[in-house]
């Protein structure tokens, strides 16, 4: 009985441990959590990637998913004009609807009349990507993301 005890507690650490050294591995995917941009994806009229954008150095986007709000700012090093933003979101399997509710001065400038991206959402439990597309749903461009809480 001790022995099987002490497996059992082996188990028990091992499984643990596991869990701390990746505790997203093993989760379902969902957009909450903290979120850094890594690159750019441009796509040609067929829906294909034609180009991979790599950030800046020095350039840093985070983006942060909870209980349904979420809360975006942009540093560039060589840029003094902030770039933030707040409101909610929506998730479905696909897709990702965010309203904002305010923003930096310099967002507002390029903003759309009613302050709502809808986008094509590919979600993965470490690394999302928003694809932009146009009018008739042709992709435009991506921003793709990797957790990083």
């Amino acid at each position: 009985m001790k022995k099987l005890l002490g497996l059992l507690f082996v188990m028990f650490i091992l499984v643990a441990a596991t869990e701390i050294s990746n505790p997203h591995e093993n989760q379902e995917s969902s957009i909450e959590g903290t979120w850094e941009l890594k690159s750019f994806y441009n796509y040609d009229g067929e829906g294909n990637i034609a180009d991979t954008l790599p950030t800046t150095p020095g350039y840093r986007q985070i983006k942060m998913y909870y209980n349904g709000k979420v809360m975006w700012t942009r540093y560039v090093p060589q840029d003094s004009v902030e770039w933030f933003g707040y409101g909610s979101y929506e998730v479905t399997d696909s897709t990702l609807t965010e309203r904002l509710e305010y923003m930096s001065a310099s967002m507002r400038k390029i903003a759309n009349d009613s302050m709502v991206w809808n986008m094509i959402l590919v979600l993965e439990p470490n690394q999302y990507s928003q694809i932009f597309v146009d009018e008739e749903g042709n992709k435009i461009n991506s921003e793709n993301y990797i957790r990083i809480d």
